[in-house]
């Protein structure tokens, strides 16, 4: 059984950074597509990044040139950068995998104070 946990979250300023980390067990990370989400209070859960088994990576006009995911196969884990952070980036964020069906962590919390 697929398992993720995630971790990095926290509280920033505004303007600053974090760097999230997904730790994936239970079956061969490589061949999976990862992605990053989030979902704030009252809003739906949006996707904020992902990453192909091959290392192709999107991100939505809403992150580009501020978040940047990343994968290490070697290690089991998807890794979200996110610069520059914003008021407006404060929800709870969760690691996705995708191949035969979709799984999910269980979240971490990132706050960002004006």
């Amino acid at each position: 059984q697929v398992q993720l946990v995630e971790s990095g979250g926290g509280l920033v300023q505004a303007g600053g950074s974090l760097r999230l980390s997904c730790a994936f067990s239970g079956s061969v990370f490589s061949i999976y597509h990862m992605g990053w989400y989030r979902q704030a209070p009252g809003k739906q859960r949006e996707l904020v990044a992902s990453i192909s088994s091959g290392g192709v990576t999107f991100h939505p006009d809403s992150v580009k040139g501020r978040f940047i995911i990343s994968r290490d196969n070697a290690k089991n884990t998807v890794y979200l950068q996110m610069n520059s952070l914003k008021v407006e980036d404060t929800a709870v964020y969760y690691c996705g995998a995708q191949y035969s069906r979709n799984y999910w962590g269980q979240g971490t919390q990132v706050t960002v104070s004006s």
